[in-house]
C-alpha cells in the first residue's frame, strides 16, 4: 500500500525544537567544582540542552586547580557550533590581561551572536579579549581591584551575584555559576522549568542577578531569632501590603532588630526582598495566565499596574506585555 504524505501541518506537529548546544571552555587552573555546574543543571531541562566541555587545545588535557589533570571531550573546534559558551574560574596564577595564543585562537572559533558566559574568574578572559569593553561586568568581590587595575575601561559592579547584558553574562563566584545558569533557563524557558531544576538541584529557585554577593554576618549570631518562619509567611500574604513593623509583629521581635537580623541572613532588606518575590510571582503569573497587568498587580501585591509596570523594569528591563509575548512565543516554538 502506497505512504500518505504528511501534509506540512503534520510536518510541523510532528517538528522537535533543536536543542541548544552549551560549550564549557575549560582553561589550564581550571576549578573543578565550577566546570562542573553546567552539566549538572542543565540536563534537567531534559531534551532542551546538550553540554560538552572542550579545551583550547587538541589533546584535550587541562590542568585543574586541585592535585589532578583531566582530559575534556573535546577540542577547540566544540566552540564553532556553541549556541553558548561559558567559561568557568581559574587559579587566580593563571590570570593574565594578555590572553595566551592558543586561548585566543579558540576564542575566534566562537560564532558571531554566541551568547557567553562567564563564572567568577572567567569575566578575566572574556576581559582580555576584549569582548567586555565598553560593557557592565562583575566578577568575585576578592578580585574586583585586580580587575580594575588590569581593565579601567570596563565597568565593573563587584557586588552584584551576576549581570546580563543580553548577549554576554557575567557572575561572582561559585555559587552565583548556579544562580546565573538557573537564569539562563529562566529565560530560555520560564519561571516554572528553572524552579522545577533548582528543586533538582537543592537550591534557591531565585537569588535576582542584584542581589549583594557578600554578605558581612551569613550566618545568625547565635541566639539570634531566625526569619525563614516570616519569610514563608510572607510569601504566603504576598497580596497584603506587608509594612516592617507587620513582618516584626510576626517574628515577635521589634522592627529594628528585624530588619538587622534579616539582612545578615539574606544579604537584603525586607524592603528589597518582598519587591523581589513579587516581580517573581508576577513573572510567573505573566507566563502561565491571561490575567491583566492590574489583576496581576494586585495578585502579588502591587497597589497599581503602573507599579508592577516599573518594579518589573527596574528589575528584568522589559514591560510586562513584553515579557509575556516574549515567553508565549518560546513556548509556542517549543511546542512546534
Amino acid at each position: 500500500m502506497a505512504s500518505i504524505p504528511r501534509t506540512a501541518d503534520a510536518a510541523t506537529e510532528f517538528r522537535t525544537p533543536p536543542v541548544h548546544r552549551v560549550v564549557v571552555l575549560a582553561l589550564d587552573g581550571v576549578y573543578p567544582f565550577e566546570l562542573s555546574i553546567p552539566n549538572r543543571v542543565f540536563p534537567y531541562v531534559e531534551g532542551a540542552y546538550e553540554v560538552v566541555s572542550c579545551a583550547v587545545t587538541d589533546d584535550r588535557t587541562v590542568l585543574t586547580n586541585a592535585d589532578f589533570t583531566i582530559t575534556v571531550g573535546h577540542g577547540p573546534e566544540a566552540l564553532e557550533s556553541a549556541d553558548t559558551v561559558i567559561v568557568p574560574p581559574y587559579d587566580s596564577a593563571c590570570i593574565s590581561a594578555e590572553l595566551p595564543e592558543p586561548v585566543r585562537a579558540a576564542l575566534a572559533r566562537i560564532r558571531p551572536g554566541t551568547r557567553i558566559v562567564s563564572i567568577c574568574s572567567g569575566a578575566f578572559t572574556l576581559a582580555a579579549a576584549g569582548l567586555l569593553d565598553g560593557r557592565p561586568a562583575t566578577t568575585h568581590w576578592v578580585l574586583a581591584d585586580q580587575f580594575r587595575r588590569m581593565f579601567p575601561h570596563i565597568a565593573l559592579d563587584p557586588d552584584v551575584l551576576f549581570v546580563d547584558d543580553g548577549d554576554l553574562l557575567t557572575s561572582a563566584g561559585a555559587a552565583s555559576g548556579l544562580d546565573v545558569c538557573l537564569h539562563l533557563i529562566r529565560s530560555d524557558h520560564g519561571s516554572a522549568v528553572a524552579n522545577r531544576v533548582a528543586r533538582q538541584c537543592v537550591v534557591p529557585p531565585w537569588r535576582e542577578g542584584g542581589q549583594a554577593q557578600y554578605i558581612e554576618q551569613p550566618v545568625p549570631q547565635e541566639g539570634a531569632s531566625g526569619t525563614a518562619a516570616t519569610q514563608a509567611w510572607a510569601l504566603e500574604n504576598l497580596r497584603r501590603p506587608l509594612s516592617l513593623a507587620e513582618l516584626a509583629a510576626h517574628a515577635r521581635t521589634s522592627p529594628r532588630t528585624f530588619a538587622r537580623h534579616f539582612q545578615d541572613e539574606t544579604g537584603t532588606s525586607p524592603g528589597r526582598w518582598l519587591i523581589q518575590q513579587r516581580v517573581r510571582r508576577a513573572c510567573h503569573l505573566l507566563e502561565t495566565t491571561d490575567l491583566s497587568v492590574d489583576r496581576i498587580a494586585g495578585e502579588v501585591g502591587f497597589a497599581t499596574g503602573a507599579s508592577l509596570r516599573q518594579h518589573l523594569h527596574a528589575v528584568i528591563g522589559v514591560s510586562p506585555k513584553a515579557y509575556r509575548t516574549t515567553f508565549r512565543a518560546r513556548a509556542d516554538a517549543a511546542r512546534g
